[in-house]
């Protein structure tokens, strides 16, 4: 929005989602679906339409056709699930069933088709959707804003992905354990991942998202070169071994960190998290579940998450969890560490800058 000459500060977004949203801003406007995303929706639209100090002028909800990946050019395609694409159109329905609400608002709603997968059709897309609410927008200017969207996407990315790269680096220094989570990006909203992880990163394990593991060519190539080599794999980001139907975006990346999870051997334990009767995710349970386990690393599933947060249960798995992680996890990274050929990229480095720093104090 900055890039277009808007404000920030006239720019608002939606909370996490929470029960109270969903009570207070909902007001049974939601849609009969199975699906938990889509039914959080008509919270946050209720949230922006009746729960801001100064009224909304447009409610921007992109119905996204395709996502933005780090395995493009290596997948088939990166689509989004149908069900969530559809979503907007969907709850805005709902908010006009007995009366137009946005009408009486005063609000546009605009729910363009947007192919976050192509950013030059983005572009295109977010102009022919947005000229007729923001009064002489031009497409270069579009163009600049989508480009500045996607680079401070791909920093955010960048950065996260750094970081996962320490925490693995700290790990493979004092054979620590971690956890890696395979879930939708919408499960890291506190409300709808219920904040399984951070029940967890409290008995001590830090925690890693399947969508932002590192991709550095010396890592990758540590985990995956043999592979390349016997032609198994054309890249590290291939996943035709085990998924020959590579076209949704979210599920490919989850095949692919399943993959990496079982082959870092710091990863003990990998958490698959799940939405109650999620269409998209339930072909992948058994591959998921098989990559993983085949390594001798512990997985977990939590797949009926929804709007009711069965607080005993979900206590009562997490100290499982934790119990099998203090006595295996010693036993599950020596034997991950067998089959590696290769030095660990991670050691190397960290022993390189212990040397440097040991030379420039000298």
């Amino acid at each position: 929005m900055t890039a277009l000459g808007i404000d920030p500060r006239h720019v608002v977004f939606s909370g996490d989602t929470t029960e109270e949203q969903g009570r207070q801003w909902g007001r049974g406007r939601g849609v009969v679906d199975c699906c938990y995303p889509v039914k959080c929706m008509s919270g946050h639209y209720g949230e922006l339409i009746f729960g801001q100090k100064r009224k909304i002028d447009i409610l921007l909800s992109p119905m996204i056709r395709s996502l933005p990946s780090v395995l493009n050019g290596h997948v088939a395609k990166s689509l989004a699930c149908p069900r969530v694409m559809a979503a907007p159109e969907n709850i805005k329905a709902g908010f006009m069933k007995e009366r137009d609400v946005f009408a009486e608002a005063g609000i546009r709603h605009v729910a363009p088709l947007v192919s976050l997968a192509e950013p030059p059709l983005a572009a295109k897309e977010l102009h022919l959707a947005l000229r007729d609410v923001l009064p002489g927008l031009r497409p270069a200017e579009t163009r600049k804003a989508v480009e500045a969207g996607f680079a401070a996407l791909a920093d955010f990315g960048d950065s996260i992905r750094a970081r996962s790269r320490e925490v693995l680096a700290w790990c493979a220094r004092g054979e620590r354990p971690c956890i890696l989570v395979l879930a939708r990006p919408y499960h890291m909203d506190p409300g709808i991942g219920h904040e399984i992880e951070v029940d967890l990163q409290a008995y001590g394990y830090p925690i890693l998202w399947g969508q932002y593991l590192p991709i550095d060519p010396d890592l990758m190539n540590w985990l995956f070169g043999d592979d390349i080599t016997s032609e198994v794999l054309r890249s590290p980001l291939d996943i035709r071994d085990v998924w020959p139907s590579s076209y949704s975006g979210n599920t490919n990346e989850i095949l692919w960190a399943a993959k990496v999870g079982a082959r870092l051997p710091w990863v003990t334990c990998v958490i698959r998290l799940t939405s109650y009767e999620c269409g998209m995710d339930q072909p992948t349970f058994t591959p998921v579940q098989q990559i993983v386990e085949r390594s001798g690393t512990l997985f977990f599933s939590f797949q009926d998450l929804d709007a009711t947060k069965p607080a005993g249960s979900v206590k009562i798995r997490v100290e499982t969890i934790a119990y099998y992680l203090e006595r295996a996890s010693a036993d599950i990274i020596r034997t991950k560490k067998e089959r590696m050929t290769a030095p660990c990229p991670l050691v190397e480095a960290a022993s390189r800058g212990k040397l440097q720093s040991s030379a420039s104090e000298a």
